[in-house]
């Protein structure tokens, strides 16, 4: 029986580890883990381990929130590095947290920790913080890239493929495609994000731009905000779904704050646009340092393969009812759909497989 040391701890990487533990069972494997990942893992794959710590304990959605996580995070580290040091696994499995992960590595590797350190899901190092790129590959012995592109910054990474081709397990029909139409659609979707701040921000856009459609509006809605409804105002009108893979499967458009569903909706093959604004200062700042002609994930991808864009994005002060309606009035599908072909092409293959053999190779 094969020990992997782990630390997950976001909802997506532990999505992302739950693809890759599948994986592993496929190849009739029997394995335990240890470390930082969502307890339901446990009773899912019939681990005989509780994690040290659980995912959850790491989340928070704010300053006054973050602040305690701190000091747990290094309380949380030097129990890793205790652990390492007495465990029997050969590879610890670090998953994006680049706040996190990357002082672990080097705790680990101060302590002299045995295991290979794996990384996977690199930081945006191509968005800013290129300061980070000598300090990862020094202290990560594999680097496991989920983009194409990675190894245009980072001299050491291997490309696994991307998660989300893994985790979406239906597409659109090639019959949806040939019918398309934007003249009577059936449903559409409202993804305004998930933080407080993001949500109270597009809602107004969203619900007037909603009243525009007769048909239904669905409401995406995070597990988690599920008893917080109070931060989307009045929601009367809109039908809530609270599985943005599921939603977007079944709408014909959608209106998607920036962040994965961007990509999600792209690769399911859903018409989209990007909506996003941010408070002001913290917009200026994030201008200053990221010098990126795009923020949606696939037109980013898409960028640097040297192609068009693959959707409209609106930011700022460009997000105007507006804007979004007429963009939508005019939208060029054929083009989308061509683009979606493309990315699909680009990414290649899930990453659960791949990553399963690297951690099974002795």
């Amino acid at each position: 029986m094969k020990t992997f040391l782990v630390s997950a701890l976001e909802p997506s990487a532990n999505l992302h580890l739950r693809e890759l533990l599948l994986a592993i069972r496929e190849q009739n494997e029997s394995f335990e883990l240890e470390g930082i990942y969502d307890e339901a893992l446990c009773e899912e794959f019939k681990l005989r381990k509780k994690p040290l710590y659980s995912s959850h304990e790491f989340s928070a959605m704010g300053f006054i929130e973050v602040l305690p996580l701190i000091f747990k995070a290094k309380k949380a580290i030097k129990e890793l590095v205790n652990l390492a040091l007495i465990s029997e696994a050969k590879t610890f499995l670090c998953i994006d947290s680049p706040a996190f992960n990357i002082p672990l590595a080097k705790a680990l590797n101060k302590a002299k920790a045995r295991q290979r350190k794996i990384y996977y899901i690199l930081p945006q190092v191509w968005a800013c913080k290129k300061k980070r790129i000598p300090v990862i590959e020094k202290n990560f012995d594999i680097l496991a890239s989920i983009l194409p592109f990675d190894d245009k910054f980072f001299s050491k990474s291997t490309y696994v493929g991307h998660p989300l081709l893994d985790e979406i397990k239906s597409f659109k029909e090639a019959n949806f495609i040939n019918n398309f139409s934007l003249d009577k659609p059936q449903k559409i979707a409202f993804l305004p994000g998930s933080r407080k701040g993001e949500i109270q921000r597009l809602m107004p856009f969203f619900k007037e731009l909603a009243a525009k459609f007769s048909a239904e509006k669905i409401l995406a809605v995070p597990k988690f905000n599920l008893n917080r409804l109070e931060l989307y105002g009045d929601i009367s009108e809109f039908t809530i779904r609270d599985d943005a893979v599921f939603a977007l499967n079944e709408v014909d458009f959608a209106f998607i704050c920036s962040g994965t569903a961007t990509l999600q909706a792209a690769l399911i093959g859903t018409p989209f646009i990007l909506a996003y604004k941010a408070k002001k200062l913290d917009y200026l700042i994030a201008k200053f340092f990221v010098k990126l002609k795009y923020i949606g994930l696939a037109n980013i991808m898409l960028d640097f393969a040297k192609e068009q864009s693959l959707h409209p994005e609106f930011i700022q002060d460009e997000l105007t009812l507006e804007n979004l309606y007429e963009a939508y009035k005019n939208y060029d599908y054929k083009e989308f759909f061509a683009k979606v072909s493309f990315l699909k092409e680009y990414l290649a293959f899930g990453s659960a497989k791949n990553l399963a053999k690297i951690l099974l190779r002795d």
